[in-house]
């Protein structure tokens, strides 16, 4: 990993202009994100999370201090974060290949190319036999990995994921939850992930991030080393019935439960 995929938030914060006067969403906040770490944030609606991500993302701006990725200022997207959103934003008229090769025809690069890098993507997130498929032909699973896929082609070193699970059923969601754990270390990418789901947190990350209620602030910054835990980064879904497990889960929801009331 290269130095250069480091995040660093320094004193990053923003305040929102409302009718009734300005509304504070994240504190001053210092946060540096190290190159293949996955980090998740959790804390309620409001908190904020996804503020914090789209700062990242460089869709919004900071009100005070600096949001720097690559020893750069963030002043806006880039093809060096990649965004999956909670519901997929394919394009319904184009294949799954169509849409996930999207991006690099669209930067000019050689069919064979792009086709070559588009089937491998597929093939890596699961959907190698799914290209010719219309994304309204999927399951809300599938859509997401070619969501996933598609964000990978384009090869940023950061991926930022705003809750892309939340709407999928349970047994969907443990599935792609393991899947997601394969996918970040094969393609050795930095994740920071929004989710409400302090088991789901838990279970995917290395480092979890609590935030305050509003004004959003960072209130606990927990590493995460788990029974089994491998070279590879995958975890066994068994490991949630281990008392380390909950252990851990219980102290970052009693510092959410402490924090929000």
């Amino acid at each position: 990993m290269s130095e250069a995929e480091r995040v660093v938030l320094t004193g990053a914060s923003k305040t929102y202009e409302t009718a009734s006067g300005p509304t504070i969403a994240l504190s001053a906040t210092d946060l540096t994100i190290e190159p293949g770490e996955f980090v998740s944030i959790v804390g309620p609606s409001g908190c904020g999370k996804t503020t914090l991500l789209q700062l990242l993302a460089g869709f919004l701006s900071p009100t005070d201090g600096t949001v720097v990725v690559g020893g750069k200022a963030v002043s806006g997207p880039a093809a060096d974060r990649g965004v999956v959103f909670q519901a997929p934003t394919l394009y319904p008229w184009l294949t799954v290949r169509g849409n996930v090769e999207f991006g690099p025809k669209v930067r000019g690069v050689a069919k064979a190319e792009r086709r070559s890098r588009t089937q491998a993507m597929l093939d890596l997130v699961g959907l190698g036999d799914f290209g010719d498929k219309r994304p309204y032909e999927l399951s809300g699973g599938m859509q997401q990995r070619a969501q996933i896929a598609r964000v990978l082609v384009n090869d940023p070193a950061i991926i930022l994921m705003d809750e892309p699970y939340g709407a999928l059923d349970a047994l969907t969601r443990e599935r792609l939850q393991v899947d997601l754990l394969k996918i970040w270390r094969r393609a050795g990418k930095t994740i920071v992930f929004i989710t409400h789901s302090v088991e789901e947190a838990t279970f995917l990350s290395t480092r979890v991030l609590v935030m305050s209620a509003r004004p959003g602030r960072v209130i606990v910054d927990r590493r995460i080393e788990l029974p089994g835990d491998t070279s590879d980064g995958v975890r066994d879904p068994g490991v949630v019935a281990t008392p380390e497990f909950n252990a851990i889960k219980g102290e970052l929801a009693k510092a959410i439960y402490d924090a929000h009331g």
